[in-house]
């Protein structure tokens, strides 16, 4: 096939939304399909170096940015939602081109993975492809009681915003133009409006990049049991839920140890909490580290322990399990999808209390860690999970599916 992908972000070697983006492009590249690529121009100078190593005949870049007095004011995160809808109305033209000269027989957005964000691509005439996006998961409100403040506004901020998504113009418009939609989790499903749903699927929004030279360390059994936290320091991704949970952990298991990895505005937040719950003895606090240095942090540790409340992806599961670590999550979004009785435990939320939540969190941590056994059992199985999560399967999957439908 002959397509057209948009990835605003994309670079090698990065994790996240750019990492999205660079492995759907490759993925497909190795499958022999002809790829053209729109992306940022800031993303060109890492790409070309990438394929410099490792050619690539039939992937192709096009790089665009927004004239620089619009780029002045984008710091960071500041003004990126802004910029990046403004960025997709400036692709249109470079994309009608694009058609115009290489007869695309699919147009497919990857990145951002957003669901609250329009494409224009659809109005090209193409058959068009919108996802995987996420961004629809929510935290029940049961599990806000402990919030900060903070956290509670900016929460309630994104329930509206998703609540517009049913009702906003550009994104029905985005909807009727799909072919197809894929959602990375029933939550997002359920902000398309009905209409759409004969053409929407739950596909996950990320993958593992499986490489068969990476040597996984076996099962171990520690002298002391080792829980781990990997990820932002923020509100929403349940830290708090993971230090509750530890301090009934340390009840039944005295000598257990708690290490969070990860930075954010949170962090005085749950070293506090930490001290409150008398455990702050037990709970070791890294630094955020690169992509490379943390298999060595996954392969020292029993569990991953990712109580997250929204998230539509959660990379640092997949990347646990890479490692053949056991998961222990919520069954919300995407580490609910990740994540099944092979490889961990997803807690089931509903109708559940923040307290209920906490003790089935503690409860799976000491089922988990009181059984050499079930350690061991679930390590071999963490390793076939991961597999059928990789990258090469997941854009296989939706290429075959589309291919069939397109004979």
């Amino acid at each position: 096939m002959n397509i057209l992908l948009s990835a605003y972000a994309c670079e090698p070697n990065k994790g996240s939304e750019p990492g999205v983006g660079w492995n759907w492009a490759i993925e497909l590249a190795k499958l022999g399909h002809q790829v053209h690529v729109i992306t940022r121009a800031n993303n060109k100078r890492s790409i070309i170096a990438a394929l410099s190593e490792a050619p690539c005949d039939n992937l192709h870049f096009t790089y665009y940015d927004l004239p620089d007095w619009l780029k002045s004011w984008k710091k960071g995160a500041r003004g990126v939602h802004l910029y990046y809808f403004l960025w997709q109305i400036g692709i249109y033209s470079v994309a009608k081109r694009l058609v115009k000269k290489h007869s695309f027989d699919v147009i497919h957005h990857v990145t951002f993975v957003s669901v609250r964000q329009p494409s224009f691509l659809g109005l090209l005439g193409v058959p068009f492809i919108f996802g995987p996006v996420g961004g629809g998961e929510r935290t029940p409100f049961r599990l806000r009681k402990s919030y900060p403040p903070r956290g509670c506004l900016i929460d309630a901020i994104r329930d509206l915003a998703n609540l517009w998504v049913k009702f906003s113009p550009l994104m029905r418009m985005t909807f009727h133009t799909a072919t197809k939609i894929y959602v990375t989790s029933e939550d997002t499903c359920h902000l398309i409006p009905k209409k759409f749903h004969n053409k929407t699927s739950v596909q996950l929004g990320i993958a593992l990049d499986i490489s068969p030279q990476k040597p996984i360390k076996k099962f171990e059994i520690w002298p002391e049991p080792r829980v781990l936290y990997v990820g932002n320091l923020l509100y929403w991704k349940g830290v708090h839920l993971a230090l509750r949970s530890f301090s009934l952990l340390l009840k039944h298991l005295p000598e257990s140890r708690l290490t969070i990895l990860g930075k954010g505005p949170d962090k005085l937040w749950l070293k506090n909490l930490s001290c409150q719950l008398g455990i702050e003895h037990a709970v070791e606090w890294l630094e955020w580290m690169p992509r490379g240095g943390l298999d060595e942090v996954y392969q020292g540790h029993d569990v991953l322990l990712f109580p997250s409340l929204h998230d539509s992806g959660g990379m640092v599961v997949l990347e646990a399990m890479g490692n053949g670590l056991p998961v222990i999550c919520l069954s919300l979004g995407g580490p609910g999808v990740i994540v099944d009785e092979t490889c961990g435990y997803t807690i089931d939320t509903n109708g559940c209390t923040e307290l209920q939540v906490v003790k089935k969190l503690g409860d799976a941590l000491k089922k988990h860690l009181g059984s050499s056994k079930l350690n061991g059992e679930l390590s071999e199985g963490v390793l076939r999970r991961a597999k059928q999560l990789s990258w090469a399967n997941q854009v296989f999957t939706v290429y075959d599916k589309i291919n069939g439908s397109m004979k």
